[in-house]
């Protein structure tokens, strides 16, 4: 993990491998000439206040997270300069918004990969911009190497085999060492980077090695590590409690499924939040096996599970002053001679029977189990995580994820959260009209309804299985929580993290009484 640090020190006599500037297009007079942003003011009069110019020539247009790099002027300590774009200037002298900060950083810091130490000299008004260029840093400079030569094993600011190491430090510039709130915004951005990043871990990490047994280990671990309490069901203790969702979806795997309760606790807390993550450890499709090209990425159908552990691991780490409670439904979706077959009913936790139309819509089966045993701790609140369905990806796209909740309130402030943070979320309807298509003639609901509206019909499915009178969401991460594309700003390619930031900011604001 990168290490950051706070400094006051000017960009010339710093000693580093690089000195990382922002610019962006200017918003005067609808101009789109590159202005250089503030924070950089050293380095600007270093060539004579023609630095944008320069950058200019070399092509640079201050788009979002555009990187130019160039010589540093005479009397530099540093050789490099890299000027990364945070988009359009604010008008009027506002301040830069902390996510067009986050992402530059996070663009820069990826792109000092191999190098041993940089110095962010971004714009940084408050503590607010400390924490977003953190994160920025330690999130963009994420690199998951552990299954290549000598990738695990490369020494810090060392050239693995495979690639570059990430970059090795980073020196925030323009927030005092010693100043209290500064420290606080470096100290939360770093607990919220790190559990983001155990969670991207988690996402990357191949099925063979991260099944249901494995991925509740690594849960004992961490509660040990951070004081959480921890309960891991197996398969006899679900089958003794009638946990048939999970165990149906588990049924065809030799990795058997398990349940696993992480509880964050504070003597002052006077709100209880609960969160549940679908933890499909492979999805194969089970019996509806799914076609060719849609297989190779299903390590990811754990993302959910991974986004609860980060933010419960996380809320201890900031010691919020409210209790919070984590569900991992783990299972592994494989067909077999003991898999759960189209047509078969289950008997789910909560007592209800679920017809199983297609064994490839399994996740709602694990969560509908999560849920009832949340349920039965009557939180304030339930929010689960899963990558659910290829619907809401249709609905909208890779990089946003569907909010939906039996509250409007509830959703607004859930949404509100994520863009806060800088993860694009949407509000989604539960229209009831569309729950009349999961009516079974021989159980009380099937798993699968309309086809047109796909992620709607799975929402309405888990509010079956939240207990009465408890306010509830669901987050459909099922676009951006695995990048199969090239990465951008401070997301890599592969497992992204996604909702965990969002998770942290409502445990947040649940902790502060200023949740919806």
């Amino acid at each position: 993990m990168t290490a950051l640090t706070l400094s006051t020190s000017a960009a010339p006599g710093l000693r580093a491998d690089a000195i990382v500037i922002g610019v962006a297009k200017g918003a005067a007079f609808e101009s789109d000439d590159l202005v250089v942003a503030p924070g950089a003011e050293a380095v600007d009069q270093a060539y004579d206040g023609r630095l944008a110019g320069v950058l200019e020539t070399l092509g640079a247009t201050g788009a979002e997270s555009e990187v130019t790099k160039l010589p540093a002027p005479a009397g530099f300590k540093a050789p490099l300069v890299v000027a990364v774009g945070l988009g359009a200037e604010p008008e009027d002298g506002a301040p830069y918004e902390g996510e067009a900060l986050r992402r530059a950083a996070g663009a820069a810091a990826r792109a000092l990969a191999g190098s041993g130490k940089a110095a962010f000299a971004l714009p940084l008004a408050d503590p607010a911009d400390t924490g977003a260029i953190a994160e920025g840093v330690l999130l963009g400079a994420y690199a998951f190497d552990t299954y290549k030569a000598n990738g695990a094993q490369a020494k810090k600011g060392a050239k693995a085999k495979n690639g570059k190491a990430p970059l090795a430090e980073a020196a925030l510039l323009g927030a005092k060492p010693r100043d209290a709130a500064h420290k606080a915004a470096l100290a939360r951005a770093t607990a919220v980077a790190e559990e983001l990043n155990r969670a991207r871990d988690l996402v990357n990490t191949p099925a063979n090695d991260l099944y249901p047994e494995a991925f509740a280990a690594l849960a004992q671990t961490a509660a040990k590590e951070h004081g959480l309490k921890v309960q891991v069901l197996d398969e006899k203790a679900l089958t003794k409690g009638g946990y048939g969702g999970i165990l149906g979806v588990g049924g065809g795997s030799a990795a058997a499924p398990r349940l696993v309760k992480l509880s964050y606790t504070h003597p002052k807390a006077e709100k209880h939040l609960a969160l549940v993550g679908k933890g499909i450890t492979y999805d194969s499709g089970g019996i509806s096996l799914k076609p060719a090209g849609h297989n190779e990425t299903m390590k990811c159908d754990m993302s959910g599970a991974a986004a609860v552990f980060a933010a419960v691991v996380a809320a201890a780490r900031l010691g919020l002053k409210v209790n919070v409670t984590g569900w991992l439904a783990l299972a592994e979706n494989m067909p077999s001679g003991s898999a759960v077959r189209p047509g078969d009913v289950l008997r789910m936790y909560s007592g209800k029977t679920v017809e199983v139309l297609n064994t490839d819509a399994e996740g709602r089966l694990v969560l509908a189990d999560a849920l009832w045993a949340a349920s039965g701790e009557k939180p304030d609140a339930i929010i689960d995580v899963a990558t659910l369905t290829g619907a809401m990806v249709l609905a909208l796209g890779n990089r946003t994820f569907g909010v939906m909740a039996n509250d409007e309130a509830f959703r607004t402030a859930l949404h509100e959260a994520a863009e806060e943070v800088g993860e694009p979320a949407w509000p989604m309807p539960l229209p009831e009209h569309l729950r009349k298509g999961m009516d079974s003639p021989v159980a009380d609901i099937a798993n699968m309804g309309e086809r047109m509206g796909g992620g709607l019909v799975a929402g309405l499915f888990l509010r079956e299985f939240v207990g009465e009178g408890i306010t509830w969401a669901h987050l459909d991460i099922a676009g951006p929580a695995f990048n199969e594309s090239g990465p951008f700003g401070y997301t890599p390619k592969g497992g992204t993290g996604s909702a965990v930031r969002t998770l942290v900011r409502v445990a947040e604001l649940a902790a502060s009484g200023d949740l919806g």
